[in-house]
């Protein structure tokens, strides 16, 4: 485990996955991070690379070759290196290897560095091409919040609120975890979602389209909460575990394929492109008090 630190936060983050373990703010006492019980989900903060989301069959096609890829990449199963590391930032680094280029035939570094400053924990995603060929892929975020936060409160307690006032759908996801192309209506003209845990009973809430560039986790029966800014990433999944005690709010720079989708990973939805020699740099940040 890594440890990152200032007069506020103390941040560990793992090797495996470069996973956030936890985030406390030695102000308000509290840890903000899901406690990973396996009896819901085992996870806490998972990093989504090459792809987010899950493929249809399972698989996906570039060249004329099939790969086998799971749900929301290999970087959340890898073990990443540090690269450099400082009191109050560190930086890890995945580099393509052999066990990558069985299921993703590209050359690349993938970095994720951790910064505290004040209240606030920013988290930025380097991806570089390091190969000779046009790289497709998608990266996002998947950080699961302790909810409710604070003692004597219960789940219904909180809610979540967009930082601006929202008229939009959501995209269901079909048994196989594949995005429906068509939007059914969600939120009208609000700004607060009541949290209540058959929210999630269908999977994962899928936005598309949402104005709002920061979600919050609040309550009116606490000071304490949470907001995290997530900027250029232009999809947007808030999910949890089936009566779990946490809510994941999740900026994407991709999404899971369409129902619709005809494998061809250069036609994928959401899929960035990154020319022989070029980076991609995006940053999201959680405000914690």
């Amino acid at each position: 485990m890594f440890t990152i630190a200032n007069q506020e936060l103390t941040v560990t983050i793992s090797a495996q996955g470069a996973e956030l373990q936890s985030i406390y703010n030695k102000t308000t006492q509290l840890e903000y991070l899901w406690d990973a019980n396996p009896a819901f989900w085992p996870k806490k903060s998972p990093a989504l690379f090459p792809i987010v989301g899950g493929l249809k069959n399972g698989v996906y096609t570039f060249e004329g070759k099939q790969y086998p890829l799971g749900r929301h990449g290999f970087a959340r199963e890898s073990v990443f290196s540090v690269y450099e590391q400082s009191a109050s930032s560190i930086v890890f680094k995945l580099d393509a290897n052999e066990t990558t280029r069985a299921v993703y035939p590209f050359e690349f570094s993938f970095s994720i560095a951790y910064r505290v400053d004040s209240n606030k924990l920013y988290v930025t995603y380097l991806v570089e091409n390091t190969g000779d060929k046009l790289m497709y892929f998608s990266v996002g975020a998947h950080p699961a919040f302790k909810v409710p936060l604070t003692n004597g409160t219960g789940y219904e307690d909180w809610y979540l609120e967009f930082s601006t006032t929202e008229t939009v759908g959501v995209h269901p996801l079909d048994p196989e975890g594949l995005v429906e192309p068509i939007a059914v209506p969600y939120l009208d003209n609000c700004s607060q979602l009541p949290l209540k845990k058959s929210l999630f009973y269908g999977d994962a809430l899928v936005f598309k389209n949402l104005a709002s560039h920061s979600i919050g986790i609040k309550s009116h029966q606490s000071a304490h909460g949470l907001t995290l800014h997530y900027g250029d990433f232009p999809f947007m999944g808030i999910w949890s575990a089936k009566d779990a005690d946490f809510v994941c709010i999740e900026p994407w720079c991709g999404v899971a394929d369409s129902t619709l989708t005809d494998g061809q990973i250069s036609n994928k939805e959401g899929m960035n492109q990154l020319a022989v020699g070029g980076t991609f740099e995006r940053t999201w940040r959680v405000e914690l008090f």
